[in-house]
């Protein structure tokens, strides 16, 4: 009875050790995250933006990844990241990522959302990100542009789905608004309420018995005209894209833009 017991004790903690060996390295699968192949960033850079993707990487569940080239080869953006997030994702098993992708031959940039970021990092959510890195990208601040997108995903990832994380009902500065007014109110109604009625009005002082109107006139003096120039939309960055499918059958988030 006793050797039984000894059995199923060690059969309990072989069990417990898998477990815990395979939850603890089943997401930290990719240890590169930063794939600088246009030789936009220092050394420095790229280690710094290695410690940050990893650290939003564990925040999220899913990898942060940047891909950098001069070139796709004629392929359009989406399926160049595409076809890397395929390699990358049949070496490491890891399905759930949010990849950008800056080539400079084209002068364009792209954010996919994979597994389950696709759902969290929907195509609108895809473009907020965006449009908050694009004056990074402008700039040729690349690593800020990264570090830009990474931190504003994870931002809006905390968000349910359906939810749209900038909605004026979901600031704070609005929740602050709206106490200070609800408070305003409150006490400017307890102020009013608390002196006696007043029941006197201008009608008290007016004897409308012998009292008339001797004269009603208007008079035109003048009229001014003020022209004002509405200034042209000069920002040459389109956006483009809308999520999609790789070569290797796997369906994303996402959009595109010029910088």
């Amino acid at each position: 009875m006793r050797v039984n017991n000894l059995k199923s004790v060690f059969a309990a903690l072989l069990i417990f050790i898998f477990l815990l060996v395979t939850g603890s390295t089943a997401f930290a699968q990719i240890e590169q995250r930063i794939y600088d192949e246009a030789g936009l960033l220092s050394e420095g850079e790229i280690s710094d933006l290695e410690t940050y993707a990893a650290e939003k990487s564990r925040e999220q569940g899913a990898d942060f990844l940047l891909l950098t080239t001069d070139s796709t080869g004629g392929r359009p953006i989406e399926t160049y990241m595409g076809d890397f997030f395929d390699e990358i994702a049949d070496t490491s098993g890891q399905e759930n990522a949010v990849v950008m992708t800056i080539d400079m031959g084209s002068r364009e940039f792209y954010v996919a959302g994979f597994g389950t970021a696709e759902t969290r990092l929907d195509n609108e959510r895809a473009e907020l990100v965006i449009d908050q890195s694009a004056p990074y990208m402008a700039a040729g601040e690349y690593g800020d542009a990264f570090r830009e997108m990474a931190s504003n995903a994870v931002r809006y990832m905390e968000y349910r789905p359906g939810v749209n994380p900038e909605s004026i009902f979901l600031q704070t500065w609005f929740h602050i608004a709206a106490a200070l007014l609800l408070g305003g109110v409150v006490v400017g109604s307890m102020l009013y309420n608390s002196g006696g009625r007043n029941t006197t009005t201008p009608a008290t002082y007016i004897d409308r018995d012998h009292t008339r109107v001797t004269r009603d006139s208007d008079r035109f003096r003048n009229k001014t005209v003020t022209r004002r120039k509405i200034p042209k939309n000069n920002n040459s960055g389109g956006g483009f894209g809308g999520g999609g499918m790789t070569g290797g059958g796997r369906s994303f988030s996402g959009g595109g833009r010029g910088f």
